[in-house]
């Protein structure tokens, strides 16, 4: 018989953050993770998302729909350091619900993620996908129409072979171990951020005054609504926080790597903001390529293939984020005994998941290969935003059951923050269409069928 009190079993806090200790190789410094971090919040938001917020719904006060979404997201960002100095280890928002809320919600937000973070992997390789089409047909080179291009997006298009490949890629540098994958990841990191430093900088030069007038063309209404839009573009420290047990001193450094990641991100998303609505009058800008679009208007050619190259290598550090993120979900679900543990084995070299990394590969592969992208994004979000929902609504709860545990980190003004991050998050899922509602709760009910099949009887805690 299943009882509620059986399904909101938790695991002691102090239980969590000391068990399973040496497993997974502690290599991540502070800057390491904050490069996580950025990697996976930079990427579509500016190169994408903020030409066509501008020109559709907020003109230049685009930059103000960044500050709201950036807002909200901070109050999912302190909650979640909370989380990750008092309780340092792989799974996140899974993790932090199965010990305050209990198993049957950590179950979900889990199931969840493993969805989200591999269709987000599988979105963004199909959108590196088209730039490197793009980038091709500049330099002359064709190649065959079946192989880029899911089908259904065109005339012979049978498999969207660079995106797929794209995948496995990443999958086989994660699996190289955290360290040297988290090398390549800093250093790709810090071309990306140059790149978009370079487009400010040259770019503050050309800007003309006028095209800020009106600032907001839609009305305040149409920023709010560009902060909807945008607010997608403001989370990816979510997936880093899973490498909390990969970090070498995790208390110190995760809650302070969220916080810098968001910062970063933010100073650097409002500044590009100023510069495409000053360059362009926000009706002439390109929604699908902003930036590459401003800078050939303004006869800078030559810099707009170098944002296109740009936008390649800032949303390529998107996919490591965030397969770094489902494959330790996916390990850390395994090793607690809700999924199979011959899924939490590790390397024993390298001390990585390399099972379930291959599995995500090949998985948000076939996705990439063979979705349009529409279709594939479709399966994201939602997700999402249940999480940052959960891990608010536990920092609530565990500060008031347990305010005397050491935290590293105590978010501000409490419960204030985190309730904002929960009403944020409630309004935006308003905004989701149907049918991702309609998948949700396909998996939503497969979920459940596992959990009672399989999960609640080999649990660790049963």
């Amino acid at each position: 018989m299943v009882t509620s009190r059986s399904v909101f079993r938790r695991k002691p806090v102090a239980q969590i953050a000391t068990e399973h200790e040496g497993e997974l190789a502690r290599s991540l410094g502070l800057w390491q993770l904050t490069a996580i971090g950025v990697g996976g919040i930079i990427g579509a938001g500016i190169f994408a998302l903020a030409g066509a917020v501008a020109h559709e719904s907020a003109g230049p006060a685009v930059l103000v729909s960044f500050l709201i979404a950036g807002i909200a997201s901070a109050a999912a960002a302190l909650s979640y350091a909370e989380f990750a100095g008092l309780i340092p280890k792989a799974g996140s928002a899974y993790t932090y619900g199965y010990a305050v809320l209990g198993e049957i919600v950590g179950w979900f937000i889990g199931w969840d993620l493993l969805l989200e973070y591999t269709a987000i992997v599988a979105v963004v390789a199909i959108g590196i996908s088209g730039y490197f089409g793009f980038l091709l047909q500049h330099l002359g080179i064709t190649l065959p129409a079946w192989s880029l291009g899911a089908p259904g997006t065109g005339p012979g298009h049978v498999v969207d072979l660079f995106a797929a490949v794209l995948c496995l890629l990443i999958a086989a540098l994660l699996n190289l171990g955290i360290r040297a994958a988290a090398r390549f990841e800093t250093f790709v990191v810090a071309i990306k951020v140059a790149v978009v430093l370079l487009v400010i900088v040259v770019g503050f030069f050309h800007i003309d005054t006028a095209n800020y007038t009106p600032f907001f063309p839609f009305g305040i209404g149409g920023a709010i609504t560009g902060a909807a839009t945008v607010f997608f573009a403001v989370f990816g420290y979510d997936a880093m926080s899973t490498a909390a047990e990969e970090s070498r001193d995790a208390t110190r450094h995760m809650p302070k790597a969220i916080i810098y990641s968001l910062l970063i991100s933010m100073v650097l998303y409002v500044l590009a903001c100023l510069v495409l609505t000053g360059m362009q009058n926000y009706r002439e800008i390109d929604p699908e390529s902003g930036f590459s679009s401003a800078f050939a208007a303004a006869g800078l050619s030559g810099l707009a293939t170098v944002i296109a190259v740009g936008a390649i290598v800032g949303i390529l550090t998107v996919m490591f984020t965030f397969m770094l993120g489902v494959t330790r979900v996916w390990f850390s679900m395994s090793r607690d005994g809700l999924l199979p543990a011959w899924f939490a084995r590790l390397h024993p070299v390298r001390r990585v998941p390399t099972r379930v990394t291959w599995i995500v590969g090949v998985a948000s592969a076939l996705i990439a290969g063979f979705l349009p992208i529409q279709e594939a994004a479709e399966l994201t979000n939602i997700g999402i935003l249940l999480a940052f929902v959960v891990v608010c609504v536990a920092v609530i709860v565990l500060r008031y059951r347990q305010p005397d545990l050491p935290r590293s980190f105590r978010t501000p003004w409490m419960p204030v923050v985190p309730a904002v991050g929960v009403l944020f998050s409630i309004w935006l899922i308003t905004f989701l269409a149907p049918v991702t509602w309609l998948r949700f709760a396909a998996w939503f009910l497969l979920g459940l069928i596992v959990y009672f099949a399989y999960s609640k009887r080999h649990s660790v805690l049963e």
